[in-house]
């Protein structure tokens, strides 16, 4: 029998999703007129609101949102169609089961104290969210891709940062799109050309890169882009905007490049120098233009003449040479057919310049769906046989010399490492901006690393993986032949160290908050195994590998470093490189091939771990005891047994019910896959 689970970690991100409902709901909703889900979204948000007494009529269990009128809460029917709490105080986080949410249309929690990031699930079917004015962090969860109904988004005035992420090639309906007094970096995603209904466009007050080129041909009639790093030319095409902003970047001035060669330049446009704001008040600037020198470069008549007739000339001549080769590869065809039965010359040509096209490396993490907002570069390579073209995605990453890096690292000193493992040391790293950042120094024997392209092409997929429960990749050095990785620096340690060092931290890991790791981690497998294309394996998901921060949300790290690993050794040494023992499903014992379903199984360790503060090989305790998987598996249903097995930190502080549900889901994820006779070599 297969692992029932072990496939499919969105029911893994549900069921865990239904136990931090049970956590902050401790009774079962009564007979009322609201749909039971939404009662249930509510009540969670209003808990992880801390209750505030602003919200009048609202309960943390219990109670009809729809019947009883609760403070912002509108709804049709049975269903809860809006939720309006907009400038009343409350802090707190948005919760986890938004999306339960399934009939509402419009969030507004604007100008408020909201703290932590935007959920990973938000209820699916909004067509307006206003979170502007709080404290939010992280960045853009990519759940907003599937909310195609979206008609207005507004995230300004919050702290959230990297990427924007290329996730609106599926909102043809958004007419208002607001990120602006943010963090956000990077270029403008190419996914906003298919903003086709986008009236008001605020990007102000970031830290965006690159040209507005994309913003071409949208229906803009509000376009704010101040105050960012943006360069090159303003596009012509955009002067024409009612009220436009741009100033506070680093455009270039005087006339933009000359187009292609053989076509008419565009007609220009003259446009006064003052455009108002939306807030009203006047902004100036200067669009550059080329209007006033299209008299003295225009082509004259004859000019003209003389290319048109040139290019009808060209034509007719390579259609005579097309038509030529033609026959004389059908006559060759023809000959070839009787004696070889092979494809034809004219075929076989094609098939051999379709491979030189696709000669690349290959990875273990693959491009992301949707693909990210950089173009694809193609670099022409010398190869043995000559020139060969190769399609190369292009390394996002920031590249730092390995002389900055032992500056920030101290010569990557003993009082600077703060980790070690299969595949390297890892050390605290400050540079000379106050930035603190986590220096990964890959030890090239742990790694197949032949040619440095194999390594940056590894490096450019990882930089690609964007997700508010994984460790971002932000830079990464390979000169001298040394292999380094800069990480966000996440500042409270691994859950291996809280879980299994007794000290005052260990106190903060109540039930709730491991509930909250859990799922976080969670999500960070389903966007690695589910949105990623294909999938992506971590191959090395154990608790050192999974750091918290402050607030004790979970990071992923490691993800992607698999692209550096060969994935079909077996020897022990390969085995301690690629996963942990204890975490390691048997199915690798037999193969040695880790899947997604390997992933799975080493998740429902972790679990084990959070439930009962014991490590997955423990040589210290009875023989009987010692592998945490045999020993708690015959236990997770019986009750009285799960109760003896719960981390005696806990101090029995936790609910019945999500702790059976917890343990049901660990069941799941650690079933052993029996594997028949034909399993994959």
């Amino acid at each position: 029998m297969e692992r029932q689970v072990a496939a499919s970690s969105s029911l893994l991100f549900t069921e865990l999703a239904v136990i931090a409902a049970v956590i902050f709901s401790s009774c079962a909703v009564v007979d009322a007129t609201t749909d039971p889900n939404d009662v249930q979204g509510l009540q969670v948000l209003y808990t992880s609101l801390n209750s505030p007494s602003q919200l009048t009529g609202w309960k943390s269990s219990g109670g009809d949102p729809c019947g009883e009128s609760w403070k912002g809460v509108s709804c049709r029917g049975s269903s809860v169609v809006s939720v309006q709490i907009s400038g009343l105080g409350l802090s707190g986080t948005m919760g986890y089961l938004l999306n339960n949410l399934a009939s509402l249309k419009t969030l507004d929690l604007s100008n408020n104290n909201i703290d932590d990031s935007i959920p990973y699930q938000l209820p699916p079917n909004l067509t307006s969210l206003n979170l502007a004015s709080n404290n939010l962090s992280g960045s853009i969860p990519y759940s907003i891709f599937t909310m195609g109904s979206l008609n207005y988004l507004n995230i300004s005035l919050n702290t959230l940062s990297q990427a924007v992420g290329d996730m609106f090639a599926n909102h043809s309906t958004l007419s208002t799109l607001d990120i602006s007094f943010n963090n956000f970096t990077g270029d403008l995603p190419t996914s906003f050309t298919s903003l086709t209904n986008l009236s008001t466009l605020q990007v102000q007050n970031n830290q965006l890169t690159g040209s507005l080129n994309v913003l071409v041909g949208l229906p803009l009639t509000n376009l704010n882009v101040a105050n960012n790093q943006f360069t090159g030319w303003i596009p012509q095409e955009l002067s024409s905007i009612p009220n436009f902003v741009y100033d506070g970047n680093a455009f270039s001035n005087g006339p933009a490049p000359p187009p292609p060669p053989y076509t008419a330049p565009p007609p220009g446009r003259s446009r006064n120098n003052s455009r108002r704001s939306p807030q009203g008040g006047h902004t100036t600037s200067n669009v550059p233009s080329n209007s006033h020198n299209e008299n003295k470069n225009g082509l004259t008549a004859g000019p003209i003449v003389g290319i048109v007739l040139g290019s009808l000339f060209s034509v007719i001549l390579l259609v005579v040479a097309l038509v030529f080769c033609l026959r004389r590869g059908n006559k060759k065809e023809v000959a070839a057919r009787p004696s070889t039965g092979s494809l034809p010359v004219s075929s076989d040509k094609v098939n051999m310049e379709m491979q030189e096209q696709r000669s690349k490396p290959t990875a273990s993490v693959s491009d992301l769906k949707p693909p990210p907002a950089e173009n694809v570069t193609v670099e022409r390579l010398q190869g043995k046989n000559g020139s060969v073209k190769r399609i190369r995605s292009p390394v996002t990453a920031t590249s730092y010399t390995v002389a900055a890096l032992q500056t920030a690292t101290n010569s990557f000193s003993q009082e600077n490492l703060i980790g070690e493992g299969s595949l390297g040391r890892v050390y605290r790293a400050e540079f000379p901006n106050g930035k603190i950042m986590a220096i990964k120094k890959v030890d090239n024997a742990a790694v197949s690393l032949q040619e440095e392209d194999n390594f940056l092409e590894a490096i450019s997929n990882m930089a690609r993986l964007r997700h508010p429960n994984i460790v971002a990749l932000a830079g990464y050095c390979a000169e001298h032949g040394q292999r380094l990785l800069v990480h966000d620096y996440i500042g409270s340690g691994s859950l291996h160290d809280m879980l299994h060092f007794a000290d005052e931290r260990s106190k903060m890991l109540t039930w709730n908050a491991r509930v909250r790791v859990a799922l976080g981690t969670a999500r960070a497998l389903e966007y690695l195994h589910e949105v990623c294309l294909p999938s992506v394996v971590h191959r090395n998901l154990k608790s050192a590998n999974i750091l918290l921060d402050e607030e004790l949300n979970p990071h992923l790290s490691d993800c992607g470093l698999a692209a550096l690993t060969p994935n079909t050794e077996r020897q022990v040494s390969s085995t301690q490189m690629i996963g942990s023992f204890g975490y390691s499903a048997p199915e690798f014992a037999l193969s040695g091939i880790y899947t997604v379903k390997s992933d799975v199984y080493s998740f429902g360790v972790v679990m084990l771990e959070l439930l009962t503060g014991r490590k997955p090989l423990d040589s210290s305790r009875v023989r009987s005891e010692q592998s945490l998987v045999r020993w708690a598996t015959p236990q997770l249903h019986d009750i009285d047994a799960l109760a003896k097995m719960v981390d005696p930190a806990l101090n029995g502080m936790y609910p019945a019910k999500s702790l059976s549900r917890f343990a049901d889901i660990i069941a799941l994820c650690v079933q052993v896959m029996f594997f028949s006779k034909n399993r994959p070599k």
